[in-house]
């Protein structure tokens, strides 16, 4: 699953926590550049997610993004810039760690797979 980052300088530790998650950096926007914070039109070509980090977006810029993934019919998550944030979002939008053997959708994935 490739994701488009928006928000945040520095990722820190994200981009471990994302691949935990059998998520790529498809492409991350700090937001806080002028032209990042300019309209697009679409998001880029090949985004499955898009994860919001709220602490460092203004709610004009977050409201273009949801509108651009919910046109585009892409997932999107919004949460802080924080590794414990982002699990509890991904978790929440069903995106459990691919080790972790509780999840009810790895379940239902295996059995269809046999």
């Amino acid at each position: 699953m490739n994701a488009m980052l928006v928000g945040a300088d520095t990722l820190g530790n994200i981009p471990s926590v994302l691949q935990e998650h059998g998520i790529q950096i498809h492409r991350h926007l700090s937001g806080r550049n002028s032209s990042h914070q300019r309209k697009l039109d679409r998001l880029p070509a090949g985004t499955d997610l898009l994860i919001l980090f709220t602490d460092f977006l203004g709610h004009n810029v977050m409201r273009h993004f949801r509108s651009l993934a919910a046109e585009q019919d892409i997932r999107f998550i919004a949460c802080r810039r924080s590794v414990c944030a982002l699990k509890q979002s991904l978790t929440g939008a069903g995106l459990c760690e691919q080790a972790c053997a509780s999840c009810p959708q790895r379940q239902t994935q295996s059995k269809q797979a046999h």
